[in-house]
This record gives C-alpha cells, sequence and structure tokens, in this order.
C-alpha cells in the first residue's frame, strides 16, 4: 500500500468508487444519522465556538498584530495546546485508529513520523522564528534577503499547501457529517465553510486559537475515555489486550512485529524526511510562534505541544488494538458482504457505540467535527495571512499600506479562500484526493523548510538561492507525484507509473538544498555581498531577541 493513501487512510471516507461510497453512506446513516447525542453535542460546539469568536471580535481584530498573532499575548501552554490543536485533525483521529486496526504495529509507522517532526521545530527554528518573525515565516527569510522575491514565493507556497490541505479537510469534512447526520454533502460542506469563515474574519487568530484549544482538549479527552474503557474490558493488562487482538486478526501475531507497510528502504527514507521536515515546513505550524511573548514561550509551546501529541498518539496505538479486539468480532459493525460498514475510517466511531452506547458516539462524532473546523480555521488564516501580509502589503505595496487596510484585506482573503474551499470541496467530492495531503508535506519539506533553515544558519546563502532552492522543490515535489504510481496510475488511469515512488521526498528536498547551495555560491553580486555581510546582525537576533537591524532590513 502506498505511503500516501496509507498515511491518509481517510481517503477510504473521502474516495472511495461510488457504489462502495453510496452503500457506505446508506448503511451508516441509517444507523447514525438520527442520533440525537451526536447533534445536541454538535450544536453545544458550535454555539460554544460562535460565542467565543464574537468575544474574540470584542476585544479587536483592527490591528495586525491582534488579528495575525492574538496580540503577542498566548502563554507557551496556551499556544502549545493550540498548536496541538492545528496538527491534530480529523484525519490522524479516524485513519491512524484505521491504520492500527487494519496493520497493527505497522499503523504506528506513520504516528511515530508526524512526531518526530516536532524535535526538529524545537531546536532548529522555533527561537529563531519568534525572534526575527513578526506574522508569517516569510518575514524571518526575509529579515536579510530581498524583500519581494521571498515574500512572492512564500506566499505562494503558503496558498498551495493551504488550499490542498482544505481540499482534503472540506472533503473529508463532508463526508463524515454525511455519514453521521444524513445531511446532503454540499449542505456539509457548506456548514464547515460557513463556520471557518466566522471565525477567522471576526475572531482572527485569537477566536482561531481557543477554537483549536477546546478541540484539543476535548479530543484527548475522548481518547484518554476510550482508552480507559478499553482496558477496563482487559484488567487493565495491555498484553491481555495484545494478545486478544492476536487471538481474532487475519494477520496473527504478524500484527506485532514491523514490515509490509513500506515497501523498500527508499520509500521508508523518503516517508521519514517528508514527515519530519515537512511538519518544520507547514505554514499554520510556524505561524502559531508568533502569537507568545517571547522565544521562552514559544520553546515552551512546542514542548506542551510534542508532549500532548505523544499521548494523544500512543492512546491511539490503544485505540488500534482495542478496535481490533472488540470490533471486528461484532456482527453488528459489518455488513452482509462482511465489511466493516462505512469502511475502516469508521472504526473508531464503531468502537466509541460499543463501548458507552449513543452518548459516547454521539461524543466522539461531535469532536471529530470540532477537529475538522479547528484545522481548517488554522488553515484558512495562515492562507489569508501570506496573501494580505506578504504579497499584497509587502509585495504589491511595498510596505506603503496601514495596519487597518491590510487586516481589511486579510479578511477579504479570508473570505476568498472559504469560499474557493467550499467550491473545490464540492468539486472533488468524488475524486481520489489523498495525495494532496501528502503533496502538502512534500512541499512544505522541499519548498519551504530548506529556506527557513538556511536563511537563519548559512551566512551563504542569498536571494538568488533562496528563490531558486524554494521553486526547484516546489516544481520538483509537484511534477514527481504527478508521475507517482498514487496520481499517474491509481487516479489518472495513464498505465505504468512514470516515477516509482509516492514520495518525492528524498528527490525533492536534497535537491531543494543543493539548488539553494549552488546559486548561492555562485552568486557574486554586490547585493548577495551585503545579505551575508548582513548575517552577523541576523544571528545575534535569532538567537538572543536583541534587536540589531541589518542595512536595508524590511522587519
Amino acid at each position: 500500500m502506498n505511503w500516501i493513501r496509507t498515511a491518509l487512510l481517510v481517503s477510504a471516507l473521502i474516495a472511495p468508487t461510488s457504489a462502495a461510497r453510496a452503500d457506505a453512506i446508506t448503511a451508516t446513516a441509517g444507523r447514525q444519522a438520527l442520533n440525537p447525542v451526536a447533534i445536541s453535542l454538535f450544536l453545544v460546539f458550535v454555539v460554544a465556538s460562535l460565542t467565543i469568536t464574537l468575544w474574540a471580535a470584542r476585544r479587536g481584530t483592527k490591528t495586525a498584530r491582534d488579528y495575525y498573532a492574538a496580540g503577542g499575548g498566548l502563554s507557551g501552554i496556551q499556544n502549545g495546546l493550540a498548536i496541538a490543536g492545528d496538527y491534530t485533525s480529523a484525519a490522524t483521529f479516524l485513519g491512524v485508529t484505521a491504520l492500527v486496526y487494519g496493520s497493527g504495529y505497522d499503523g504506528m509507522i506513520y504516528a511515530i513520523g508526524f512526531l518526530v517532526g516536532f524535535p526538529m521545530i524545537l531546536f532548529l527554528v522555533a527561537e529563531p522564528l519568534r525572534n526575527l518573525g513578526r506574522y508569517t515565516f516569510a518575514d524571518v527569510a526575509a529579515y536579510r534577503l530581498a524583500e519581494r522575491p521571498i515574500r512572492t514565493v512564500a506566499g505562494v507556497n503558503t496558498l498551495v499547501i493551504v488550499l490542498f490541505y482544505l481540499i482534503a479537510q472540506m472533503v473529508g469534512a463532508g463526508k463524515l457529517i454525511e455519514l453521521l447526520f444524513g445531511l446532503p454533502y454540499w449542505v456539509a460542506v457548506g456548514i464547515v465553510g460557513l463556520l471557518m469563515m466566522l471565525y477567522v474574519t471576526l475572531g482572527g487568530m485569537l477566536a482561531t486559537t481557543w477554537v483549536q484549544i477546546i478541540k484539543a482538549v476535548l479530543l484527548l479527552t475522548g481518547t484518554v475515555v476510550m482508552s480507559l474503557l478499553i482496558l477496563g474490558r482487559f484488567g487493565f493488562s495491555v498484553e491481555r489486550l495484545f494478545a486478544a487482538a492476536v487471538s481474532i486478526h487475519p494477520k496473527g501475531s504478524a500484527i506485532m512485529a514491523p514490515g509490509g507497510m513500506v515497501k523498500d528502504p527508499i520509500s521508508a527514507i523518503s516517508l521519514g524526511m517528508a514527515l519530519i521536515f515537512g511538519t518544520a515546513g507547514l505554514p499554520h505550524i510556524l505561524m502559531r510562534f508568533f502569537t507568545v511573548a517571547d522565544a521562552r514561550q514559544a520553546r515552551i509551546s512546542v514542548l506542551v505541544a510534542t508532549a500532548f501529541i505523544t499521548v494523544f498518539y500512543t492512546l491511539l496505538f490503544v485505540l488500534g488494538f482495542g478496535a481490533i479486539a472488540l470490533v471486528s468480532g461484532d456482527a453488528t459493525y459489518v455488513d452482509p458482504k462482511g465489511a466493516l460498514i462505512g469502511g475502516a475510517n469508521m472504526v473508531a466511531l464503531h468502537l466509541a457505540d460499543k463501548l458507552g452506547g449513543s452518548i459516547l458516539l454521539g461524543f466522539i462524532s461531535a469532536v471529530a467535527f470540532a477537529t475538522i473546523l479547528a484545522v481548517v480555521s488554522g488553515l484558512t488564516i495562515a492562507g489569508a495571512s501570506a496573501a494580505s501580509h506578504d504579497l499584497y502589503a509587502r509585495v504589491l505595496r511595498r510596505g506603503r499600506v496601514s495596519e487597518q487596510e491590510e487586516v481589511k484585506i486579510s479578511k477579504a482573503a479570508a473570505v476568498l479562500i472559504s469560499l474557493a474551499a467550499m467550491g473545490l470541496g464540492i468539486l472533488f467530492e468524488n475524486q481520489n484526493i489523498a495525495f494532496m495531503v501528502g503533496l502538502v508535506f512534500a512541499i512544505a519539506a522541499s519548498a519551504n523548510f530548506p529556506v527557513i533553515l538556511l536563511s537563519v544558519s548559512w551566512r551563504g546563502l542569498t536571494t538568488a538561492g533562496a528563490v531558486s532552492g524554494s521553486v526547484v522543490g516546489l516544481i520538483t515535489a509537484l511534477v514527481l507525484v504527478a508521475l507517482s504510481p498514487s496520481v499517474w496510475t491509481a487516479t489518472l488511469k495513464l498505465g505504468p507509473a512514470i516515477f516509482p515512488y509516492d514520495n518525492p521526498a528524498f528527490i525533492s528536498v536534497p535537491l531543494a538544498f543543493a539548488t539553494s547551495w549552488l546559486v548561492s555560491i555562485l552568486d557574486q553580486s554586490s547585493s548577495a555581498k551585503a545579505v551575508r555581510a548582513a548575517f552577523t546582525a541576523q544571528y545575534i537576533t535569532a538567537h538572543t531577541g536583541f534587536e540589531r537591524k541589518p542595512a536595508g532590513s524590511h522587519h
């Protein structure tokens, strides 16, 4: 099974065949459409989140700092929970549980891969980001490099990542609500789009942050409760849980050992590079470091987020094996053809029903929906910030714009991004778009991470080198994914894939670094010499927070 479809197994929910999807919708909607607990909790969360949005709007979102960075007043603990909320999507909760349910130990490969990207952020970029940037990660690269080309490339990269990620989230949200609440798909997509539009335009980063914090707490609470109920059925013995799972799973004891999901060493290396470096290049995650007061709080944010995500992913292991032991042998959750109702991605919801009936099922269903709302809100504000702060204010207007005008442009961009996400979500309803999420990590690792890392750590980087490396990384990732088996063969049906691997990171990431290095070394222009000379001032500010602006800085 290729890494993209495996990492995003929730794509089975997004785009199975039309017949299978119809069967799944009919079967699952028939069972769960009238669950009053799920609908009630869903409405409670919507009302609570809108109340928070109105509160945030009253506190003011007129200044750019308030709108983009919640005034910079969040604590490290608050921001860490918000980062965790941004990072743990419904695809994670449903998809990783389904991976463990289907493959056992191998299912945790992806959970671990997503997790180990955070030490990379902690040790390499968190402190320089907070000390050098203001609202977007492009502020960091533009600190000493030429502003317009750097911000143009960074802004385009961000919008590409945000739109690809939003398509997957919107389609997943539409299918989830369609299955759980029995609403038409287009209505479900419209609800998600409208809510995220309200969160971002009215409440800005402050409202988005609190939606993410609440969602993170609810998600961890639900996961802990389910894990305790599972372990309680096996005398709180993990060994007994594993033994029960091994006895019932078709693969037997093989589910306790690695092997089988990653087909060769190159795929394994490429997967690791994409997950680790991609995490450190996601714009909606990086943007969160500007919401705290100083670098110390930025480091605390990463530690809190890492601790939260570690606990969460570890418990998904319990949920996956619990689903094997408790759900796979229960005829209640199997259709007449012997398949799990709703597909493997619904196994977490079936497990909730098994453990706690309609009450726990309703709570977990509402939490899954809250998870989607939090993630799409974070993505939307990241895209809107890139459009307004980087592309409009700094590139088009060359900084000659008031904060109020910039915020208005950002809100307008949020509306446009929301409408585009809704339209694309409806357009891609019947398509296999799982590769888009894989592409997000590939682009982030190839186009964003090299520029961020080199700009703060290598004196020799020039503007031409940074732009060239980013563009080469972006184009290489896009082209190789298009030529890969998951797109060329599985999606486009054009025959054997030209590029034999699903993940391009092992080529695109080194190529981006190499291009940046080579072009920078060859660049001996006067502007390149000035950029190199400005490195010392940037380095001091990046690691101490003391402001020593280089000549001509736009910071």
